[in-house]
């Protein structure tokens, strides 16, 4: 039986997005000016470019806005002998464009994001990408910035000694174990029952 999974038009947008992004920096070009394009393109039939869903406009426009909050943010995340410019491009578009889900759009919930991140890393980027970008998303989630929809589980933190890194009030095992559950169902394909003749 053929292992594959069907995924909505989130997921899709969300690849086209990390797409758009890899050829901006790619190139060094504009990720906006590139959506722009190829909306242009696509409304010519003569021209197979196919037509950029609303959402990834809304995701490449965000993060092309937010990209230094972006940064500041997966980087905080990262093991401490890591650096963003360094990951495979690949992989600093999958975590950008989740991160800018997790903290800027309401509307996903962010152990979707994690999961969807931590799919399009298993697909498109190394064995070893996944499990790191499930950590820094998983981190961006539990932490966040003032504009993240958990901020204000951060309001929560235990003041710190200075130099210290300050703690949560209470642990974060309920999110935690929400967010494992959700990439270990994404992970694990479900048995097929027989048909009944």
């Amino acid at each position: 039986m053929a292992d594959f999974k069907r995924h909505g038009a989130r997921y899709r947008a969300r690849r086209r997005a990390v797409d758009i992004l890899f050829e901006a920096e790619t190139r060094d070009v504009d990720p906006v000016a590139i959506v722009e394009d190829r909306v242009e393109l696509a409304k010519n039939p003569q021209n197979s470019v196919a037509p950029v869903a609303e959402y990834t406009q809304q995701i490449v426009a965000g993060a092309a806005e937010q990209l230094d909050d972006l940064d500041d943010a997966i980087e905080r995340f990262l093991v401490d002998d890591w650096e963003l410019s360094r990951l495979p491009a690949v992989d600093r578009q999958i975590l950008r464009v989740c991160a800018w889900e997790i903290m800027f759009n309401d509307a996903v919930d962010a152990p979707i994001s994690i999961k969807e991140g931590v799919e399009m890393a298993a697909e498109y980027s190394a064995a070893q990408a996944a499990p790191y970008i499930n950590v820094v998303l998983d981190g961006i989630a539990q932490r966040g910035l003032p504009e993240a929809p958990f901020a204000e589980e951060d309001a929560t933190l235990v003041e710190a000694e200075p130099g210290e890194t300050p703690a949560p009030a209470q642990s974060a095992d309920d999110a935690q174990r929400l967010v494992t559950e959700t990439v270990a169902e994404a992970a694990v394909p479900t048995e097929m029952s027989p048909q009944e003749p």
